[in-house]
């Protein structure tokens, strides 16, 4: 064996030891003639010792040694004159008797170290290297211990973990699928699936009342920092089960998770929330309910004064930002700025000012008296030393606005706290969007989602109006201000998935081309199902206190969609152009 033991192993009780190891040079140093090295492997850091007295040879090797060379060292476990309490071997290091270098290593790019001086780009293409830090090898030692309580969990609850394919039919609904050309079915096409949805309904046809799966996904759309074109799912579904059940078994998983892997208590039940009075206090329908600082509607307050912007529009919304009276002129009008970026797209911010002394200010006082501009206040929850940012216009876009701004001022804040857990459930979302552009209604979810059954008589109705107050039966895991999960009790029954096909404005013919194989499925006996999938990556993430699910992926994606690793994509050659049929339109290029 190259080594008896790992270098975050040895302590105390293994003085006298007479060790082998092997790992990575982390960094050498003399010191009055001795030679110390860090050698560092996954498991942690041992401290080398080789001794002024120590065999020539042996003294000459230790001096050679460079960054990243992997070595393996035999030698005796004695106690440290110096310890350091920061490393779990501190207490420890080994009298170096032999070194073999089993690789040499040129200079690597940037330090292998925690606080490294190399750059995201840089780190990027030598990944296999910042792989090699703490914070990363941390990083995917959490994702493993989260895989494993998932297993865990749900074996005990009799699911079964069964794989579907990656080559599948592309049905284009919502985000754009990754595409894979058939060599034998010229001019054909796979997608990858951006979920196993129709799959793990079909599982539940044949008969397997609980699957699940940590699955691959694939959607070809536009990056972010909690976003990556191939991402990781908890998938699950479950027969025979209405949506009580469903909550009821996966709050049970995530209560698990952050007992046994944080050590974090989180209330018992969860809260839940209707998407409604999410969107009306929070602006979101994945509210960070760690903080305060609701959406409040002033919209008969701040109408009938004489101020057209108000006056014109159909909301008027606000939020008290506690203790922000002080904020100078120049940092509301920094905010106004944020505000009207695209990325939020208000036209303006009107603020008020109660301040200390009992004055109140505001950017539209002329069109309010002293009265007015405190009704307003208190109608925000607004106190004395707080500030009151109004926004205005079409009710749920100015809702979506006055949200981000709230996120915004409770990162400004500090309210955000990322070691804070505060998970609830979003219920009752609306079953369709309408679409003025194109005038059609759309899934909010997906189309095998079951309206709510006390809304059927609303669903079957032919009124746009009626069809807007369906409620989808349909619920999103929320932590956070993130939506780490999100599923529904499915459509089991053809003649309702085939009114569901023809609310979304999709044809018979388009319907049986696309979703023929599940449609024929429901006529043999599906049972009444449902599920939901938690968007691992982001739980990994959360768990970890970052916003970035990055660091939680061995090999990530960048802004692009390019591994710079390995520079892919990259063209093919023209044989396989040439196998796969395939000609490239050159002015495209």
């Amino acid at each position: 064996m190259y080594r008896t033991k790992t270098c975050g192993e040895l302590r105390i009780g293994n003085l006298g030891q007479k060790v082998t190891l092997a790992g990575w040079v982390q960094r050498s140093r003399k010191l009055g003639g001795m030679t110390f090295i860090d050698l560092r492997d996954r498991y942690g850091i041992t401290q080398l010792v080789v001794e002024a007295d120590a065999d020539p040879e042996l003294v000459a090797t230790a001096t050679s040694l460079g960054r990243e060379f992997v070595i393996q060292v035999v030698g005796e476990v004695l106690e440290r004159q110096s310890k350091n309490p920061k490393m779990p071997t501190g207490d420890i290091e080994i009298k170096v008797e032999s070194i073999n270098i089993l690789n040499k290593s040129v200079t690597p790019p940037f330090t292998i170290e925690d606080d490294t001086d190399g750059g995201e780009d840089i780190r990027a293409k030598y990944r296999y290297l910042d792989l090699r830090r703490a914070p990363l090898r941390k990083a995917l030692e959490l994702r493993h211990r989260i895989a494993h309580e998932v297993r865990n969990y749900l074996d005990s609850q009799n699911f079964m973990e069964i794989e579907t394919p990656y080559l599948i039919k592309s049905t284009p609904e919502g985000a754009r699928d990754f595409v894979v050309p058939s060599r034998m079915n010229p001019g054909q096409f796979y997608a990858l699936p951006q979920s196993p949805q129709t799959f793990k309904q079909l599982l539940m046809v044949a008969g397997y009342d609980r699957y699940f799966q940590i699955v691959r996904c694939f959607r070809d759309e536009d990056l972010r920092a909690d976003r990556q074109p191939e991402f990781t799912q908890i998938d699950c579904e479950m027969s025979f089960v209405e949506q009580e059940d469903v909550l009821e078994t996966f709050e049970g998983m995530m209560r698990t998770l952050f007992k046994n892997v944080l050590d974090v208590d989180v209330p018992n039940p969860l809260p839940r929330m209707s998407w409604y009075d999410a969107m009306d206090s929070y602006g979101s329908d994945k509210p960070d309910i760690r903080f305060d600082m609701r959406l409040h509607e002033v919209t008969s307050l701040a109408q009938g004064h004489g101020f057209g912007v108000f006056d014109s529009v159909p909301y008027v919304g606000a939020i008290a930002v506690p203790g922000a009276a002080g904020w100078s002129r120049k940092e509301t009008d920094a905010l106004t700025d944020w505000v009207k970026r695209p990325q939020v797209g208000a036209k303006g911010l009107v603020y008020i000012k109660l301040n200390e002394d009992g004055s109140v200010k505001s950017s539209v006082d002329k069109f309010y008296s002293t009265e007015d501009l405190k009704a307003i206040a208190d109608a925000a929850g607004a106190s004395v030393g707080d500030l009151v940012l109004i926004l205005c216009g079409e009710k749920r876009k100015t809702q979506t606005q006055l949200g981000v701004l709230r996120v915004e001022l409770g990162n400004r804040l500090g309210l955000r706290d990322p070691k804070v857990f505060a998970p609830l459930w979003i219920v009752d979302f609306p079953l369709l969007e309408w679409d003025d552009e194109t005038q059609r209604f759309y899934a909010m979810h997906h189309p095998f989602t079951a309206p709510k059954p006390e809304h059927l008589d609303l669903f079957y109705s032919d009124r746009k109006e009626d069809l807007e107050k369906v409620c989808a039966n349909a619920y999103d895991f929320v932590l956070n201000g993130n939506e780490l999960g999100g599923g529904s009790i499915r459509i089991h029954d053809a003649q309702m998935q085939k009114r569901m096909f023809e609310v979304l404005g999709i044809g018979e013919e388009e319907a049986d081309y696309k979703f023929g194989f599940i449609i024929n499925a429901f006529k043999f006996g599906a049972p009444p199902h449902g599920g939901l999938a938690f968007g691992f990556d982001r739980v990994c993430a959360l768990f970890g206190g970052q916003d970035s699910i990055r660091d939680y992926i061995a090999f990530p994606k960048n802004n692009q969609g390019r591994d710079v690793m390995i520079d892919s994509p990259s063209e093919i050659d023209d044989i396989q152009l040439e196998e796969l049929q395939i000609k490239l339109d050159t002015k495209a290029e």
